[in-house]
């Protein structure tokens, strides 16, 4: 069974991994791993200049995800007027989005993937059924048949 304590810790150690903090204890390395990433995006600002990038993250899960984690950096996504829910625009060093915030979003996202996964299979094994396979494909579509008209 996967728990969200269990959760909880990979996603903080994805976060120190990429901050490349090495300190034991899961929410002070979580702690000192946000800062050193702030640390990390105020220098890249002094040396270049914010570019505005387009996420499209249809997956709503995903894009709460990805909102959390700009906010946790102090950068503020936002999304125009007549844009679709499903597109974020940020803005922020071109180097920072995508070497650091990119890569540790898909890092996290993979993880949270995969505990929705086995915690929606859980549940419905639990609750309604055992069999929680995909559909079996069927044999190939017939054809149309032929028109007579002439």
């Amino acid at each position: 069974m996967f728990l969200e304590g269990t959760l909880l810790e990979k996603l903080r150690k994805i976060e120190a991994l990429h901050a490349g903090t090495t300190v034991d204890g899961e929410k002070e390395a979580a702690r000192r791993a946000a800062e050193r990433i702030r640390a990390r995006l105020a220098e890249l600002r002094g040396r270049e200049k914010d570019t505005v990038r387009l996420y499209r993250l249809a997956d709503p899960w995903k894009r709460k995800l990805f909102l959390a984690l700009c906010r946790r950096y102090g950068l503020k996504p936002y999304r125009e007027g007549g844009r679709r829910y499903s597109t974020v625009q940020l803005r922020a060093p071109a180097t920072f989005q995508m070497q650091t915030l990119w890569p540790e979003f898909l890092a996290l996202s993979k993880e949270l993937h995969a505990h929705l996964e086995e915690l929606t299979e859980r549940v419905i094994r639990e609750a309604i059924d055992d069999d929680v396979s995909e559909a079996a494909e069927a044999g190939a579509p017939k054809a149309l048949p032929e028109s007579g008209g002439g």
